[in-house]
């Protein structure tokens, strides 16, 4: 029997894209190992199939992106609105413009509630819906800013959930309206205040570094299997990992991250700093000591663009890597 299908492997493949010399090949492995059952988590169906629907947009083929798209929400209804949006973008950019519009729009009302939904707004901007895209922004930060000055927050999360939303939604918009060259209005002044204030607020950060120590997937496995205690520390894969560390930072930037990012750690540099200061490599303060004596050029700032590759190293775009997967 073929191997199975991992989650690694299919962040694998969207990293290489139409990069890879034999995309078609890809895009079958994907389909093939949904057709056959061996995709090793079930939950990553919708997942190999919108990777092969990506692949397939990127060559040109909007026709059988639309079908996988399609089929991918078929496969996982009760967790499809991603892909639901991502086959309202293909129906647009294939003139299906009723069809395409009617799926966006049902998904709407997720902008006011779900702080993932904003690539909605990526599927209207790369259709050539921009001016839409910049309505359907306004209209959410009205509903949410009127939803903060009438209403009581149940708890802190909810209001930080809220004032997440603000920020995320608010600077989309104002960099939306950059690149169509429109002049700053009051959302776009809210944007640079928002910033601003974030960039002060992590200055007087007493809880926690502005930078995390991150260990690519290789230097992760090998770090636990050289020092096994650290088990205990760190999460049992490199996906939880990384997923781990974006959730730090979105905590840690409160309003949605400023001046923040990761520093590159290795096993051999990890020990040998321990060595050096005659410390334990799995204590915590060593761990600290060693983030903090790393360079700038082992620095990646966070968050990257939406559409700029992750900072965790996959070579998939933001938006389609850590930034959906980390906060679902």
């Amino acid at each position: 029997m073929s191997e199975l299908l991992t989650a690694d492997r299919i962040e694998e493949i969207g990293a290489l894209g139409t990069e890879s010399p034999d995309p078609a090949a890809l895009v079958a492995e994907l389909v093939g190992a949904v057709d056959e059952g061996r995709v090793a988590d079930p939950d990553d169906t919708g997942y190999a199939l919108l990777v092969a629907a990506d692949i397939l947009e990127q060559a040109g083929d909007l026709a059988d992106a639309l079908a996988l798209a399609t089929r991918a929400i078929a496969e996982q209804p009760d967790d499809n609105a991603y892909a639901r949006a991502v086959r309202g973008g293909l129906l647009l950019r294939l003139g299906r413009s009723d069809e395409g519009m009617a799926e966006l729009t049902a998904l709407r009302p997720l902008l006011e509630t779900d702080p993932e939904a904003t690539y909605l707004i990526d599927e209207l901007a790369e259709s050539g819906h921009a001016e839409l895209a910049l309505e359907w922004l306004t209209e959410a930060l009205d509903a949410i800013l009127e939803r903060t000055r009438t209403q009581q927050y149940a708890s802190e999360d909810a209001q930080d959930e809220a004032a997440a939303m603000i920020y995320g939604l608010v600077q989309q918009r104002h960099d939306l309206r950059e690149e169509q060259g429109l002049p700053h209005d009051e959302y776009d002044n809210l944007a640079d205040r928002l910033r601003a204030a974030t960039t002060h607020a992590l200055d007087a950060l007493d809880d926690g570094p502005a930078t995390l120590l991150f260990w690519p997937k290789t230097e992760f496995d090998a770090l636990l299997l050289r020092w096994p205690t650290l088990i205990e520390r760190y999460p049992a894969t490199w996906d939880e990992h990384r997923t781990q560390l974006e959730r730090t930072f979105v905590e840690a930037s409160g309003l949605g991250g400023a001046d923040l990012g990761v520093v590159v750690g290795t096993v051999d540099g990890l020990a040998a700093f321990a060595r050096d200061a005659g410390s334990d490599p799995t204590d915590e303060e060593t761990l600290d000591e060693y983030a903090d004596s790393l360079d700038e050029s082992s620095l990646t700032a966070w968050p990257p663009g939406r559409n700029d590759t992750c900072w965790c190293g996959s070579g998939a775009k933001y938006k389609k890597c850590c930034l959906p997967r980390s906060r679902a």
